[in-house]
């Protein structure tokens, strides 16, 4: 399984906009300037997060993007599903058609897969990525580690 640039382009691009919030709106040629996004991209993105009310528009002199909702209250799975970006590490999308239309020998293992990393991308919140990229700026020696951030440990995957 492989994350695409949608989401992680979707996921950078609402750190860079969580990062300025209060501030006003954000226009889409910044953030595509400071993180080097195509901008008919983030158009294509901002649209379907702004469909999802992760983040409003704003019209006009001075307009651009906010965020919708406290960034505590984003998580990474829902900006990632926002921009119809699959978490699915199966072959058959989870049909169970995967070979000659029966469940395939590792269905379960890919299955279960998808779970943890659905589960741990929802216990990650954007305030804890925007704190996080704030202490690296900051210049703190000490950066989180993302798997302090959500608690999780490694865990054998069950088969």
């Amino acid at each position: 399984m492989r994350l695409t640039t949608k989401g992680r382009f979707a996921v950078t691009a609402m750190i860079d906009l969580a990062l300025r919030d209060g501030s006003g709106p954000v226009t889409l040629a910044e953030i595509s300037a400071r993180q080097k996004i195509s901008l008919s991209y983030l158009e294509q993105l901002f649209g379907k997060l702004r469909r999802h009310q992760l983040v409003e528009s704003v019209r006009g002199p001075g307009g651009g993007y906010c965020l919708a909702k406290k960034t505590a209250d984003m998580s990474v799975a829902d900006i990632i599903l926002a921009v119809d970006e699959p978490i699915d590490a199966t072959q058959c999308g989870g049909k169970e058609n995967c070979r000659d239309e029966q469940k395939c020998l590792t269905h379960d293992l890919w299955a279960t897969l998808n779970e943890r990393i659905f589960d741990y991308l929802e216990s990650v919140n954007l305030r804890q990525l925007v704190d996080n990229q704030k202490a690296k700026e900051a210049g703190v020696a000490q950066v989180h580690d993302m798997r302090a951030i959500s608690g999780s440990k490694r865990v054998p995957v069950p088969v």
